[in-house]
C-alpha cells in the first residue's frame, strides 16, 4: 500500500509530506483547494507525462516521492523489477521518486535507481489503481478483463497453459520435420542420378593409385616394346646366350676331372649358368609386367578419366568416392525412414491440440458460467448507486484458431448499457464521470479480493449524488476497504464519514504567495469539517449534530 507521499514545488504546493495507513482514507475540502494537484503529482510517480506546468512558479524543479509497501511482493512485480536489476528484499519499501525540470525534462528513480519513465508505467498497475474522470487503465481497460473473470470464476490457468506450450512444441517439431523433408525430397531425383552414377562406375577404395600404377606400367611397357622384342629374340632359341653356356658347360662337364682348372672352370661355368638363367626369369617377369596392350591400357585411362571427373563433380578425392556413395545412400534410406517419423509427429500434434482444446473447451465453460455469476452480483449493486436503469453485461467471445494462446480461446469485455434499449458498449465509451466511476465501483464490490493493485484511488465517485446514493457509495468503499487501502477524493458527506482517516486540503494566501496545505483531521476536525460540508459556508450547530449523527453512524 501507498504509506509515504513528498511533494515538492508541485503547482500551490511548496513542501507536503503525507503518510497513510490501512482502510478508507478520504480527502475533502473546497472547490479549487487543490485536490486535483495531489492526483497530478501522484500520477507523475505513475509514469504520466511531464508537464512543465506542474513546477511551482519562481522554481526551477520540482519532485514527487511515493513510498509503497507490501507484506509480499507481487510475484509479476518482482521479475520487472528484478529485469531492470531493482533488488528489493523482503519487507522493504519501494519508493519512486519523480524530478521534474521547469523546460519539461525528467528523471525518474526507483529506490534511487534511475530507470525509465516507461518503467514507472508498467509497474504502476501494481502500485496503484485510479478512477475518475478520466479513467483509462484498471477495470476500463479489458486487456485486464479476462484475467479478472478467471480469479472470480477460481480457475487456475496454469493446466492449460502448459497444455498451450505443449501443443506449440508439437507443431514445431512437425513443421520443422516437414521443412526437413520437403527440403530431402526436393533432393532426392539429384541424389538418385548421382548414385546411380556412383553405382554405375562403383569406385573402390585405393582404385586410383593402383590404376595410375599400372597404366604407368603399360606406358613404359610400350616405351621398351623395340627393346625388349630384340632381347626375347636373343635369348630364345637353340643359339641363345644361354644355350650356348648349357651346351659349354655340359662338353666341359665331362673333361673336368682331368684337372683341378678345368673343375674350378666348370664350378664358374655352372654358376654363369644360373645367373644367366636368373636374367632370363626377370626379363620373362618384365616383359609380362610390361606388356603393352592399347586396349587395356586405353581401359585403365578411361577408369581413371571417370573417377577423376566424378570427383570433380562432387568436389572431393577419388578415394572419398566410396564414402559420398555410402552416405547417399543413407540419406535416401533416411528420406523413406522420415516418412514414418512424420507421421508419428503429426499423431502427436493431433494429441496435444486435442489436449489444449479439451482443457481451453473446460475454462470456456466455466467463464461463461463465472461471467453469469458476475453479471448477477454486479446488476444488484447498481440500483442503490443510482445506476437502475443500467445493465451490466460479461461477454465471452470465442476466438479463431488463429488467436488462440496460453489464456485460451475466449477474449473477455465488460459491457454496460446505461439505458433501457440500449445496445451493450465497452464501459470507457458509454459511461462518463461519476457514473463510470460508479459502475467501477459496482465492478469491485462484485469482484471483491478478484484483483486490482495495491491501493486504490477513486476521485469524485459521488459527483451528481446524495443522499442515500452517497450513503449507499460511502458503505461500499468502506466494505472494499477493509482489507485493503482504498483513498476517495470526495464531495460527498456521507462518503466522509465512512473513513478511517480524513484529510482536509485548503489554500491559503500570504500577501501574493498562495499555497495548498493538506492536514490530517482529529475527531473534532472531522466533525466541523464534514458539518461544513453539509451546511456549506456558515457551519450551524443543525450541521454540526448531523456531522456527528453520520460519524456515530458510521
Amino acid at each position: 500500500m501507498l504509506t509515504r507521499l513528498s511533494i515538492r514545488n508541485i503547482v500551490l504546493i511548496e513542501a507536503l509530506d503525507l503518510t497513510f495507513g490501512r482502510g478508507l482514507g478520504v480527502l475533502t475540502g473546497e472547490t479549487g483547494a487543490g485536490k486535483s494537484i495531489l492526483l497530478d503529482a501522484l500520477g507523475l510517480v505513475l509514469g504520466n507525462r511531464a508537464d512543465s506546468g506542474l513546477v511551482r512558479g519562481g522554481e526551477d524543479k520540482a519532485s514527487v516521492s511515493a513510498s509503497f509497501e507490501f507484506a509480499a511482493l507481487p510475484l509479476a512485480l518482482a521479475e520487472r523489477l528484478d529485469d531492470a536489476d531493482i533488488e528489493i528484499e523482503d519487507g522493504e519499501p519501494l519508493i519512486v521518486r519523480r524530478q521534474l525540470r521547469a523546460d519539461g525534462k525528467s528523471k525518474a528513480f526507483v529506490n534511487d535507481q534511475p530507470v525509465s519513465v516507461g518503467l514507472l508505467r508498467e509497474i504502476a498497475g501494481f502500485l496503484v489503481e485510479l478512477h475518475g474522470q478520466h479513467d483509462d487503465r484498471g477495470l476500463v481497460n479489458p486487456r485486464g478483463h479476462r484475467a479478472l473473470l478467471d480469479r472470480f470464476a477460481g480457475v487456475d490457468g496454469a493446466k492449460l497453459a502448459a497444455a498451450w506450450t505443449g501443443w506449440r512444441h508439437a507443431e514445431d517439431a512437425l513443421a520443422e520435420a516437414r521443412l526437413a523433408v520437403e527440403t530431402a525430397k526436393a533432393d532426392q531425383d539429384l541424389l538418385l542420378a548421382h548414385l546411380a552414377e556412383l553405382t554405375a562406375l562403383e569406385p573402390q577404395a585405393g582404385e586410383e593409385a593402383r590404376l595410375a600404377e599400372t597404366r604407368a606400367d603399360m606406358q613404359k611397357g610400350e616405351k621398351l616394346s623395340g627393346d625388349l622384342e630384340e632381347l626375347r629374340h636373343l635369348w630364345e632359341g637353340s643359339d641363345s646366350p644361354l644355350a650356348s653356356l648349357r651346351v659349354a658347360a655340359r662338353r666341359l662337364d665331362r673333361i673336368a676331372p682331368e684337372h683341378p682348372l678345368l673343375a674350378e672352370a666348370l664350378a664358374a661355368l655352372d654358376r654363369a649358368v644360373i645367373e644367366a638363367g636368373e636374367a632370363e626369369d626377370k626379363l620373362e617377369a618384365a616383359a609380362e609386367a610390361l606388356v603393352h596392350d592399347p586396349a587395356a591400357l586405353e581401359a585403365a585411362e578411361t577408369r581413371l578419366f571417370e573417377l577423376r571427373a566424378l570427383a570433380r563433380k562432387h568436389r572431393c578425392e577419388v578415394d572419398e568416392l566410396p564414402e559420398l556413395m555410402r552416405d547417399m545412400r543413407s540419406r535416401l534410406e533416411s528420406i523413406e525412414g522420415s516418412e514414418a517419423q512424420l507421421d508419428a509427429l503429426e499423431a502427436a500434434a493431433k494429441d496435444a491440440g486435442a489436449r489444449y482444446r479439451k482443457e481451453a473447451e473446460a475454462l470456456h465453460d466455466a467463464r461463461l458460467a463465472a461471467a453469469a455469476r458476475l453479471d448477477k452480483a454486479v446488476a444488484g449493486e447498481l440500483a442503490p448507486l443510482k445506476l437502475d436503469a443500467a445493465r451490466f453485461r460479461t461477454a465471452v467471445t470465442q476466438l479463431p484458431e488463429e488467436r488462440w494462446g496460453a489464456a485460451g480461446m475466449d477474449t473477455v469485455e465488460f459491457l454496460i448499457a446505461t439505458n433501457p434499449g440500449a445496445d451493450f458498449a465497452p464501459l470507457a465509451k458509454i459511461a462518463s464521470g461519476g457514473e463510470l466511476s460508479r459502475f467501477i465501483l459496482a465492478l469491485k464490490v462484485a469482484l471483491a479480493e478478484q484483483g486490482g493493485a495495491a491501493t486504490v484511488i477513486f476521485d469524485e465517485i459521488d459527483r451528481g449524488v446524495g443522499g442515500a446514493v452517497a450513503s449507499a457509495i460511502g458503505e461500499r468503499l468502506a466494505r472494499l476497504s477493509a482489507d485493503g487501502q482504498l483513498l476517495a477524493v470526495t464531495h460527498s458527506p456521507q462518503v466522509a464519514a465512512r473513513g478511517r482517516t480524513h484529510y482536509m486540503i485548503a489554500k491559503s494566501s500570504q500577501g501574493t504567495v498562495t499555497k495548498t496545505g493538506v492536514v490530517l483531521l482529529d475527531e473534532a476536525g472531522r466533525q466541523e469539517e464534514i458539518a461544513r460540508m453539509l451546511s456549506g459556508a456558515e457551519v450551524t450547530p443543525e450541521a454540526r449534530a448531523q456531522a456527528d449523527r453520520l460519524l456515530e453512524g458510521a
